[in-house]
C-alpha cells in the first residue's frame, strides 16, 4: 500500500536487522521516509539500506545495543547528523527466550528483560526530546511499540517473555498519559504469530516443536503484513492516534 504522507518524516526503527523491524523499516522508505536502522548487526543493516537506496529510499545504517546508554547516545548523535530530528520512532527489538522459570535461566530473564522493557525505554527516552519538539512544530509524532498478544495470553515456559510484553503494553498506556498531551501519539501493537527469527532462535527442541505446531496450525503473518500495519497507522492525520493493535492470523484465535 502507499501512504503519501509519510514522504519525508524522519523515522528510527529499532530491531531492524531483521523480521518486524526490517520489514517496517523498508515499508517506511518505500513510503518516503528518511529511515535510521537500529540494531546490532552491521553487515545486515548495511546490506538492508542497500537494497533500500537501490529502490530509490533514503536509509542510514547506526549499529546500536539497545541496552547499552553510551550506544543509544551515539545513535541519537548520528540521527540528528544525517536527518535531523527524529518524529517516529518504531520500538520493535525484542528477544524471546522460552524456558521454564525452574530451570532459574537468570541470564536469560535478564536479556529479556533489558532488551524488551529497558531498552524500549532508553530509546524513547533518548529520542524524547526530538519527538516532542517535531510535535510543537506542527509535525506529525509518533512512538510505536511492538508488544505481542502473549501480554494477554497465557503460555507455560513463556512466563518471562509474556511479563515483558504486559509491560510494554502497560507502559505504552502510561506513555500517552505523558506523550497525547504534547501532541506525540503513541501506539501499541500486539502480533500474534508472525514470521520472524524469535521462533527460529528456540533452543530448547520440545518447545519449539510446540510452537511450530501452533503456527503450522493457524498460520502467520508475514513481517511484510505487520509492516503495513504500522504504516498505516502512523500515516493517520495526526489528530488521529491508533492507540491499541492487535493483529492476528484469522485463525488464531
Amino acid at each position: 500500500m502507499s501512504y503519501e504522507n509519510l514522504s519525508g518524516r524522519i523515522a528510527v526503527v529499532t530491531g531492524a536487522a531483521s523480521g518486524i523491524g526490517e520489514a517496517v523499516a523498508v515499508a517506511l522508505a518505500g513510503n518516503g521516509a528518511r529511515v535510521a536502522l537500529l540494531a546490532r548487526r552491521g553487515e545486515r543493516l548495511a546490506a538492508i539500506a542497500g537494497k533500500i537506496r537501490a529502490d530509490g529510499g533514503e536509509a542510514l545504517p547506526v549499529v546500536t545495543d539497545v541496552t547499552d546508554d553510551a550506544s543509544v547516545a551515539a545513535a541519537v548523535a548520528a540521527v540528528r547528523a544525517a536527518y535531523g530530528a527524529a518524529d517516529l520512532v518504531v520500538n520493535a527489538a525484542g528477544v524471546m527466550l522460552p524456558h521454564p522459570v525452574a530451570d532459574q535461566r537468570v541470564d536469560e530473564w535478564q536479556r529479556m528483560l533489558d532488551t524488551n522493557v529497558t531498552g524500549l525505554l532508553r530509546v524513547t527516552g533518548a529520542f524524547s526530546e526530538d519527538l516532542v519538539r517535531a510535535a510543537a512544530d506542527g509535525r506529525t509524532a509518533d512512538i510505536v511499540n511492538v508488544s505481542s498478544i502473549g501480554a494477554h495470553i497465557v503460555f507455560p515456559d513463556y512466563a518471562v517473555y509474556s511479563a515483558s510484553k504486559a509491560a510494554v503494553t502497560h507502559l505504552s498506556q502510561v506513555l500517552r498519559t505523558e506523550y497525547g498531551p504534547r501532541d506525540v501519539r503513541v501506539t501499541n501493537v500486539e502480533p500474534g504469530f508472525v514470521e520472524s527469527e524469535l521462533i527460529d532462535r528456540i533452543d530448547d527442541e520440545r518447545l519449539a516443536g510446540e510452537v511450530g505446531a501452533m503456527r503450522d496450525a493457524v498460520g502467520a503473518l508475514s513481517a511484510e503484513e505487520l509492516a503495513d500495519v504500522v504504516a498505516y497507522t502512523v500515516s493517520r492525520p495526526r489528530r488521529v492516534n491508533l492507540r491499541q493493535i492487535v493483529v492476528l492470523p484469522t485463525r488464531q484465535v
